[in-house]
């Protein structure tokens, strides 16, 4: 006796991919929501505070995996592999409002003292060698009047960080708002990835709208 013919096998088959697709999307989406949250997550600088380093327009890529694993709903550290070091560029919940990142470098890890005397930086009472500052303001403040370019002696609390923007006269850091604490670290931005033109955006339109090829690549010190 024969068997009636199967039914609806090219109804099956359709099914069979749209689930295929869907896992391989549903899966697709966990490991880029896992990879921002603890491995690598992009941003955008907006401000030219750390210019020439960074300039506005510049897309970036932080490491979040390179001093520990923080869980991100309750912004709680389950494993600690190292604290950041002197001359390291930074991502951070700003002190004054956590809901907003900011970007500096690192000048004083926790313990160091620091000053600043006519714009140079001095940690533990050694002149800090910084190739990547840059001054737009000739300008040099007298004592007592802006901690801009003549602060302290202050002390880095042991759970803190200080930290400025290398475009010194124009950065908004640890000499106004004080410290950074360890537990707001977001990670350690370590590459361009994208660059756009001075005004951070890009316009096919408009002549004066560019992508930045020289920096795309450029590995952050």
């Amino acid at each position: 006796m024969r068997n009636p013919p199967e039914k609806n096998t090219g109804s099956k088959r359709t099914k069979s991919l749209l689930r295929e697709y869907t896992e391989a999307i549903g899966i697709a989406i966990l490991l880029a929501l896992f990879i921002r949250a603890f491995v690598v997550q992009a941003f955008k600088i907006p401000s030219g505070s750390m210019k020439t380093t960074l300039l506005i327009g510049d897309h970036i890529l932080v490491n979040k995996f390179v001093y520990g694993i923080r869980l991100p709903i309750l912004n709680k550290e389950i494993l600690h592999f190292s604290n950041p070091k002197r001359r390291d560029i930074i991502v951070f919940q700003y002190p004054v409002d956590p809901s907003k990142d900011f970007i500096k470098r690192v000048i004083g890890e926790p313990g160091d003292t620091v000053k600043i005397i006519d714009k140079k930086v001095y940690v533990n009472d050694q002149p800090l060698d910084e190739p990547y500052t840059v001054f737009t303001d000739p300008k040099i403040q007298p004592a007592g009047v802006s901690p801009r370019d003549n602060m302290g002696p202050v002390a880095v609390p042991p759970d803190s960080l200080f930290v400025m923007g290398d475009n010194r006269d124009e950065s908004y850091d640890s000499r106004f708002w004080k410290f950074v604490k360890l537990d707001a670290l977001r990670g350690e931005a370590f590459i361009i990835y994208c660059s756009w033109n001075q005004d951070g955006e890009l316009s096919l339109s408009s002549s004066e709208s560019y992508i930045r090829w020289n920096r795309i690549g450029k590995l952050l010190h």
